[in-house]
C-alpha cells in the first residue's frame, strides 16, 4: 500500500470513527445535561424503578435459561442425524427468526398462543374455554425463546460438527453407551461454548424493546427499555427518562464487562452440514428419540411463520395496497432503510479502509494501534448504548428546538445505520481482506489504483458481499420500531410503525396483513442480496 493510499484509508477512518463517536456522544451529553440532576437521582426511590429492573433481569435470566437448555437437546439430535430429510433446510430455517422482524414474529405468535389463537381454538373445541393467555411474563419468554433458541442451538451445532468423526468411531469401538458419549465426547465441546452463548443471550433479552412492548408493557412487565419509551412518549417526563437511560446503559455496560472475560461464541456459518453418519446413533429408540426432537422444534419454529403467511392472506391486501397512509409509509420505510444501509456501508468500508492500512503498516504505533482497536469495538457500542437510548438523546435535544419532526427521519436513519453497522462489518471484513490478498499483487503490476482499481477489480469481486450487506441492513431497518418508537407518528410514519398503531387500535386484521406485505419485503431483499451470481 502506497502512503498516499494509506493516508487517504485513514483520512476516511477517523471521519467515520468521529461521526459515529458525535453521533452516540450528543445523545449522551443531551440525556446527562438535561433535566435536573435532583429530579433524576429522586426517581431512583421509588420502588417501581427498583421493580422494572429486578423484572429486567429476571426476564432475561428465565429466557436465557430455557433457550439454553432446550437448545442443547436439538442441537445433539441435530449432530447426530446427518441425513434427516430436511435437514439442511431445518438448519436454514434456523437462521430465519435472527433476520426476521420482531413484530412480525411477535403477531405470528400471537397466532398461535394467543387468546384468540389455534392453541385455544383447540382448547376451545376439547371444553377446556381459552386458558392460555400470551401476554405479560409468560408472552414474553415464549417469545424470547423463539428467537433465541435457534441462535444458540445453531452455536451449539456447530460446535458438534468440528468434533473429528474418529472419536464417535472410537466410541464406537469401545462400546461406549450413549451417556458415556455425551460425558466424554459432547459434552467437552458443548460445555466451553455455554457461557458465552447464555452471556449473548442475555444481552439480547436484557435489552429486548419491542416484544416487551407488545407482549408485556403493564405495570407489571416493563423492561427498563419500554419504561424509558413509557416516560418520554405517554408522562414526558425527561428527568425519569434520563434516570432509566443511565440504569440502562450501566447495566448493559456490565454485562459486556462480563462477557469479555467469556468464551467467545463460535461462528455456525460453515456447519450447516456433514455427510457422515454417527456410530452412537444408531438403534430404533435413539432414532425415533431424535426424530420427534427435530420435528417438534421444527414445528414450533415454522408455525409462527405459517401463521403469518395464513393470516395475511386473510386479511384484504387489496384495500390496504391502495390506502395513502400504506403507500406512504412504504416510502418512508424504504427511503430510511435505503439512507441508513447506504450510511452503515460506507462507515464499515472506512473502518476496514483504516484498519487494513493499519494492518499493513511494517511497525504500526501505539496510536495507530489504538485507532484499529477502537473501530473494532464499535460494534459493541450498539448493544452499550441500545436504540432507544440514543433516541431518548436525540428528542430531547431536539425537542426544544421544534425540530423532531423535521430531523426525525436523519436521526431514525442514523440509528438504523448504527444498528446494522455490526453486521455489515462481519459481512465485508473478511471478504474485503480475502480479495484484497488475492488481487494487490495483481493490481499493483497492472498500475491499477483508484476508480479504474474499483471498476475493473475490486467490483466485480466484491460485489455480492457488497449486496449481500446492503440488503441485510436494509431489511433490519425495514422492520425497526425501536429507533421509530419515539418519533413516530402522523408526520412519520414507517410500515412498522403503521402496523403497532393498527395492532394498538385493534385492527389485528389489518396488522396481520402489512406483516405479511413487511415480511414479503424483508424477504425480497434478503433473496436479492444473497442470489448467487450468474456463472458467465
Amino acid at each position: 500500500m502506497s502512503s498516499s493510499e494509506r493516508r487517504r484509508s485513514y483520512g476516511y477512518g477517523i471521519a467515520a470513527l468521529a461521526s459515529v463517536i458525535g453521533f452516540i456522544a450528543i445523545a449522551i451529553a443531551a440525556l446527562s445535561g438535561f433535566g435536573r440532576l435532583q429530579a433524576s437521582i429522586a426517581v431512583f426511590d421509588e420502588p417501581y424503578v427498583w421493580r422494572i429492573l429486578r423484572f429486567t433481569l429476571w426476564q432475561a435470566t428465565l429466557s436465557t435459561l430455557i433457550s439454553v437448555a432446550l437448545a442443547i437437546p436439538v442441537a445433539l439430535a441435530l449432530a447426530r442425524r446427518p441425513h434427516f430429510p430436511g435437514r439442511l433446510w431445518i438448519v436454514r430455517l434456523m437462521a430465519v427468526p435472527l433476520g426476521l422482524p420482531v413484530l412480525i414474529g411477535a403477531l405470528g405468535l400471537i397466532g398461535i398462543w394467543g387468546r384468540q389463537g389455534i392453541f385455544n381454538d383447540l382448547l376451545t373445541l376439547a371444553g377446556f374455554g381459552r386458558p392460555l393467555q400470551i401476554y405479560g411474563l409468560q408472552g414474553i419468554l415464549l417469545a424470547h425463546v423463539y428467537f433465541n433458541l435457534p441462535l444458540a442451538a445453531r452455536l451449539f451445532l456447530a460446535g458438534l460438527e468440528r468434533v473429528p468423526q474418529e472419536y464417535f468411531k472410537s466410541a464406537a469401538m469401545l462400546d461406549m453407551p450413549g451417556r458415556a458419549v455425551f460425558r466424554f465426547v459432547e459434552w467437552p465441546v458443548i460445555a466451553p461454548l455455554i457461557a458465552g452463548v447464555a452471556g449473548l443471550i442475555f444481552m439480547l433479552c436484557a435489552t429486548s424493546f419491542t416484544l416487551v412492548l407488545i407482549l408485556g408493557g403493564g405495570p407489571a412487565a416493563t423492561t427498563i427499555e419500554v419504561a424509558i419509551y413509557q416516560a418520554l412518549r405517554f408522562d414526558f417526563n425527561p428527568a425519569r427518562a434520563v434516570a432509566l437511560a443511565g440504569m440502562q446503559i450501566g447495566l448493559t455496560g456490565l454485562v459486556l464487562i462480563a462477557l469479555a472475560f467469556l468464551p467467545k461464541a463460535s461462528d455456525p456459518g460453515t456447519s450447516a452440514d456433514t455427510a457422515l453418519a454417527r456410530p452412537d446413533g444408531a438403534g430404533r429408540f435413539k432414532a425415533l428419540a431424535d426424530a420427534g426432537i427435530i420435528a417438534l422444534f421444527t414445528i414450533a419454529l415454522a408455525l409462527p411463520l405459517a401463521m403469518i403467511v395464513i393470516k395475511g392472506f386473510e386479511a384484504d391486501l387489496v384495500k390496504l395496497l391502495g390506502e395513502r397512509v400504506f403507500l406512504r409509509a412504504t416510502a418512508t420505510s424504504l427511503a430510511i432503510g435505503l439512507g441508513a444501509a447506504l450510511l452503515s456501508l460506507l462507515v464499515a468500508l472506512a473502518f476496514i479502509a483504516a484498519t487494513g492500512a493499519v494492518a499493513a503498516a511494517k511497525r504500526p504505533s501505539a496510536v495507530e494501534k489504538g485507532f484499529s482497536a477502537t473501530m473494532a469495538a464499535m460494534g459493541s457500542l450498539v448493544l452499550l448504548v441500545p436504540p432507544i437510548v440514543l433516541g431518548t438523546g436525540w428528542f430531547l435535544l431536539l425537542r426544544p428546538f421544534g425540530l423532531t419532526d423535521a430531523a426525525a427521519p436523519l436521526v431514525v436513519a442514523g440509528i438504523n445505520a448504527l444498528m446494522a453497522l455490526p453486521f455489515v462489518l462481519r459481512v465485508l471484513q473478511p471478504a474485503i481482506a480475502v480479495h484484497r490478498a488475492r488481487t494487490a499483487r495483481l493490481a499493483a503490476s497492472l498500475g491499477l489504483s483508484g476508480f479504474a482499481r474499483l471498476r475493473i477489480v475490486d467490483w466485480p469481486g466484491l460485489k455480492r458481499p457488497l449486496l449481500t450487506a446492503l440488503s441485510f441492513a436494509m431489511a433490519l431497518s425495514l422492520g425497526d420500531l425501536g429507533a421509530v418508537a419515539l418519533f413516530g407518528g402522523d408526520d412519520l410514519t414507517t410500515l412498522p410503525w403503521l402496523l403497532y398503531s393498527r395492532l394498538g387500535s385493534y385492527r389485528t386484521a389489518d396488522a396481520n396483513g402489512l406483516a405479511l406485505i413487511l415480511g414479503a419485503i424483508c424477504l425480497i431483499l434478503m433473496v436479492a442480496g444473497t442470489r448467487r451470481q450468474a456463472a458467465r
